[in-house]
C-alpha cells in the first residue's frame, strides 16, 4: 500500500516540536511525497520561524488542517516503525502523521481541488502552536469549513474538545537556617502548598472543568528554608465562561507573608458542539450514501488547533485523521485496515463540501 509507505517515511523522519531543524526535514519530506502524489507542487513556508507545509489555494474555503510535530524526542521511541498483522507503531504515527498522509491521499481524485482545498500543516502543534496560531486564525475566518485530521477516537470523529490554560506559579519567600533560625524565614514550600489546595478545588465536573497542579520545583539544600517554589498548572474546560472563571480566580492567589507571582493563561477555547455540528451531520450522511458504516462522535478532554479555528468563527469537523490508539505513549500505533477507508470517506466528503 504506497500510502502506508509514506506513512512509513514520515514516521521515520523523527520530529520533535522543539527540534526545528527535525521540523525543517519532515515539511521538506512531506513536500517530497506530496509532488509524487498530486499534480499541483505543494511548498514549505515559514511562519514566524517555523516551517508549515502548504498545498493548495492561498484563500481556502476548504482547509485540510494537520500538523507533522511529535512529542517524541529522537530515540525515545525504539523500534521507529514497526508492522505487526494490522497494526503499524512508531513515534507519531497516530499523533498525526498518518492522518497528514490519508488527507493528501485524499485530494488524489478531486479535480481542481487546489482551487479551493488547502492542505496544511504545522509544526509547533504538541506545544500550543504559538508560532502558528495567527495563520489559523487567519485562514479559518476566510473558509467554509476546517477538517482537522487529529487521531480519531476508535474512528468516532471529534465534535468537542475542552479548552486549555496553562499557569506558572512563583512563590518567593525567604531564606534562613532551617536548624538555627528558621523562624527568620519566609517557607516558600509552605506557602504554595496553602495554594495547591485552593487550586485543586477550583474543578467543575458539571462541565468537565479540572485544575491539576503538577510539575512543583522548590527548595536548595536540607537544612535551608526555601525561598523560592514554583508549580504548573494545567486547566482544561468545555465551557469558556469555566476557563475564564479560572483563570480569574488563579489569578487572585496570594500569601500573607510571601511574593506570589502568576503567569500563563488562556491556550486554547473550548471546541464547542455548536461549531461542528452541521459538519458532523453532512459526513453521516456522506459516510451512509459511501456504504460505509456510521462514524459516530465523541467529546474528549484535549485541545487541537480545531479549537483555534472554531473561535476565529469557522465551521469545523475534528478526528478524521487515523483510526488506532496510544497518542503520546508508548503504544502508540494505527489500524492499517482502515486507511484506505478513512481516505474513501475524507474524499467523499470533500466532494460533498465542494458542490
Amino acid at each position: 500500500m504506497t500510502a502506508l509507505k509514506d506513512i512509513q517515511l514520515l514516521v521515520e523522519c523523527e520530529s520533535p516540536t522543539e527540534d526545528l531543524s527535525a521540523c525543517n526535514q519532515v515539511v521538506n519530506l512531506a513536500v517530497e511525497i506530496a509532488n509524487k502524489v498530486l499534480k499541483v507542487p505543494a511548498k514549505c513556508i515559514i511562519e514566524n520561524g517555523r516551517p508549515v507545509f502548504w498545498w493548495g489555494s492561498k484563500q481556502p474555503k476548504i482547509i485540510l488542517l494537520c500538523h507533522l510535530d511529535t512529542v517524541w524526542p529522537k530515540g525515545s521511541f525504539l523500534p521507529i516503525w514497526q508492522v505487526n498483522g494490522d497494526t503499524a507503531s512508531g513515534p507519531g504515527v497516530f499523533d498525526m502523521k498518518a492522518g497528514f498522509i490519508q488527507a493528501l491521499y485524499s485530494l488524489i481524485e478531486i479535480d481542481n481541488a487546489e482551487d479551493k482545498v488547502a492542505l496544511i500543516a504545522t509544526t509547533d502543534e504538541e506545544t500550543g502552536s504559538s508560532t502558528s496560531k495567527e495563520l489559523i486564525n487567519r485562514i479559518s475566518k476566510e473558509s467554509d469549513a476546517v477538517l482537522v485530521f487529529e487521531a480519531s477516537l476508535d474512528g468516532k470523529v471529534k465534535t468537542g474538545r475542552k479548552g486549555t490554560a496553562m499557569y506558572q506559579i512563583t512563590v518567593t519567600g525567604r531564606a534562613s537556617h532551617a536548624g538555627l533560625e528558621p523562624e527568620k524565614g519566609i517557607n516558600a514550600t509552605t506557602e504554595l502548598a496553602k495554594l495547591v489546595m485552593q487550586i485543586a478545588g477550583l474543578e467543575n465536573l458539571e462541565f468537565g472543568t479540572t485544575a491539576v497542579p503538577t510539575v512543583m520545583q522548590s527548595g536548595t539544600t536540607t537544612n535551608t528554608v526555601p525561598a523560592l517554589a514554583k508549580l504548573d498548572i494545567d486547566v482544561r474546560s468545555f465551557s469558556t465562561v469555566e476557563l475564564n472563571r479560572v483563570d480569574k480566580a488563579i489569578r487572585s492567589l496570594t500569601s500573607q507573608v510571601a511574593k506570589v507571582e502568576v503567569t500563563g493563561g488562556i491556550n486554547r477555547p473550548p471546541l464547542e458542539i455548536t461549531s461542528t455540528k452541521e459538519l458532523y451531520e453532512k459526513i453521516e450522511k456522506v459516510a451512509k450514501n459511501s456504504g460505509l458504516p456510521e462514524i459516530g462522535s465523541a467529546s474528549v478532554g484535549g485541545a487541537s488547533d480545531g479549537n483555534l479555528a472554531a473561535a476565529a468563527g469557522a465551521k469545523v469537523l475534528d478526528g478524521l485523521g487515523a483510526v488506532g490508539n496510544g497518542a503520546h505513549a508508548p503504544n502508540e500505533s494505527i489500524k492499517i485496515s482502515s486507511i484506505e477507508p478513512r481516505i474513501k470517506l475524507t474524499a467523499a466528503f470533500i466532494n460533498e463540501l465542494l458542490k
